[in-house]
């Protein structure tokens, strides 16, 4: 049976805006494997991002359940959240402003092992800093340099270095690699998927990229306007998506076949808002196979094993 360490029951964030409740996230439940990579998917907005935040407690969650390792973390405050943090830490989007400026990059990942109390000398500090930075590679010339000095992939190294500082099992990779040139982007990854073989760490990845996160998540979750519309093993939802959304996601891969080009789909219509949004699919506006029946409240349900759709007419479309 897989090792569960993280699961998310019906979470919901929402922000106050002048025009109402902006709903982030709305009703997601998920469950994160040790060892194991979830990948989550979507157009910018859709509140992949705020869900990684909120598991991790960057933000507090207007309501529903997260766990971690079997315990109840949704509330915890004060102790209890420094030690659920101590296991739960982010790789941020861009490595250059997710960086203080005037630390060098010793002094960066010194500065979660001082505050962490585990270490009772300088000289003890000091190993451990240069272990991770061995860890990650970044050479021993980079060490007092300050992050203008470094290119964006040794920025982002630094970062994946201040993260497994207090050793932790899960990993919010927020973009971790859309900042940086291609080149380097196959660096980074290689490296995070070492790191998850050599330490067992299990990752939230969190990207707009289906060519990045197909290399390196066991599943994925496909995000809408703050829902989850499909999720399911990698494999399988390259071979049978069947949310009109996620098809229309994957036919926008760039492709290098030139005999068998990808048939684009073009989706058309307005953008449903995520202020108080009616009940009902909020991407029936931008769906061909939209029905009257799309106006009802929609649930992601198990259409085959281990694949869940939210949508009403998904047989009806993978038929």
């Amino acid at each position: 049976m897989p090792d569960t360490l993280i699961e998310v029951k019906n979470l919901k964030k929402y922000f106050k805006v002048p025009a109402g409740m902006n709903h982030a996230v709305d009703d997601v439940s998920l469950t994160i494997n040790r060892g194991e990579t979830l990948g989550v998917v979507g157009e910018s907005g859709c509140g992949k991002s705020t869900l990684g935040r909120t598991i991790i407690h960057l933000q507090e969650a207007t309501d529903g359940q997260i766990f971690f390792d079997g315990k109840d973390i949704t509330h915890v405050s004060g102790k209890k959240l420094r030690e659920a943090r101590e296991k739960m830490q982010i790789v941020f989007q861009d490595p250059y402003s997710s960086l203080n400026p005037r630390l060098r990059v010793e002094n960066t990942i010194l500065e979660p092992l001082k505050h962490s109390g585990r270490f009772s000398s300088r000289q003890q500090l000091r190993e451990e800093a240069n272990r991770l930075m061995e860890l990650v590679g970044i050479d021993t010339r980079l060490r007092q340099a300050y992050p203008h000095e470094l290119d964006g992939g040794r920025r982002q190294r630094v970062g994946i270095a201040r993260a497994l500082a207090l050793n932790p099992e899960f990993i919010v990779c927020d973009e971790p690699v859309s900042a940086l040139d291609v080149s380097i982007q196959a660096q980074v990854l290689n490296l995070l998927m070492d790191l998850q073989d050599s330490m067992g760490l299990a990752y939230m990845f969190v990207t707009h990229d289906l060519s990045v996160v197909r290399h390196i998540s066991d599943h994925i979750c496909v995000m809408y306007l703050g829902q989850l519309v499909e999720k399911c093993s990698t494999e399988e939802l390259f071979k049978h998506n069947m949310h009109p959304y996620t098809n229309a996601l994957l036919s926008a891969i760039p492709s290098t076949d030139i005999f068998h080009p990808m048939q684009r789909v073009q989706l058309k219509g307005e953008i449903t808002s995520a202020i108080n949004p009616k009940p009902g699919c909020r991407f029936a506006a931008r769906c061909p196979y939209a029905t009257e029946k799309c106006q009802e409240p929609q649930k992601l349900r198990e259409i085959s094993k281990d694949h869940f759709v939210s949508c009403c007419r998904a047989e009806e479309i993978a038929g």
